[in-house]
């Protein structure tokens, strides 16, 4: 059993045009639409996912409201891979590729759509090719030939520039893996850990639902599309 995430199941990114993405994604970066349905207990919302590979999916929103949220970049959006953006904000996407062979075959899929593409660029961990995507999206791919090797990539000067103590570094490198209990009951809500920004009145009664009930209640399990029946 993991005890830590193991992949990216789906990053999901808002859009005034789902189509303009869908298009984008499948045909420029070659991921195939499998997905697009009324998005799960949100009226009026539109949700779609595209492939790349079996457990890992990209995922478009379109809601009514998208349209009145402005992009402003350097607040919203970085606009490049070194710009800045909001706090919490996504600075940029990297998608990945098994191979440098991969990477330029990308570049050349993404220049044959008219879009430009820079690299690409060695950075020893990786090497990475950028673009700009849909609504300001900025975008990487890259490619490894090993892991990163921790005792050559952390900087013991930039653990000091980021307030890390040597003892909270070998913390951070190994994290400690969950014994139990098994299930673990809802903590109180505590105003200093993060929250979603539902109504608080609103959250409060969520926090308030057994797990199970939350499951029962909240779940779209069918496809909107029936199964075929053999002939």
């Amino acid at each position: 059993m993991s005890q830590h995430p193991t992949g990216v199941h789906h990053l999901a990114f808002m859009a005034t045009d789902i189509k303009k993405h869908i298009a984008f994604f499948s045909e420029v970066m070659g991921c195939p639409l499998v997905a697009i349905f009324d998005m799960h207990g949100v009226p009026g919302a539109l949700h779609a996912f595209l492939k790349m590979n079996d457990h890992s999916y990209f995922s478009i929103v379109q809601t009514p409201a998208v349209a009145d949220a402005p992009i402003v970049v350097g607040h919203t959006h970085a606009g490049t891979g070194g710009g800045a953006s909001a706090a919490g904000t996504l600075q940029h996407l990297a998608f990945g590729v098994d191979s440098e062979a991969d990477l330029i075959a990308m570049r050349d899929r993404i220049r044959s759509h008219g879009v430009n593409v820079i690299g690409p660029i060695d950075h020893g961990m990786c090497k990475s090719i950028y673009f700009a995507g849909p609504d300001q999206m900025t975008l990487e791919v890259a490619t490894s030939d090993a892991p990163v090797d921790p005792d050559l990539w952390i900087d013991p000067a930039v653990l000091e520039k980021a307030g890390i103590s040597e003892a909270e570094a070998a913390r951070f490198r190994a994290p400690a893996d969950y014994a139990g209990p098994s299930p673990v009951p809802q903590p109180p809500y505590d105003p200093a850990k993060p929250h979603m920004t539902y109504p608080k009145e609103v959250y409060l009664k969520m926090l308030a639902i057994p797990d199970e009930a939350m499951t029962a209640g909240a779940s779209y399990a069918e496809p909107p599309v029936k199964a075929k029946t053999p002939a």
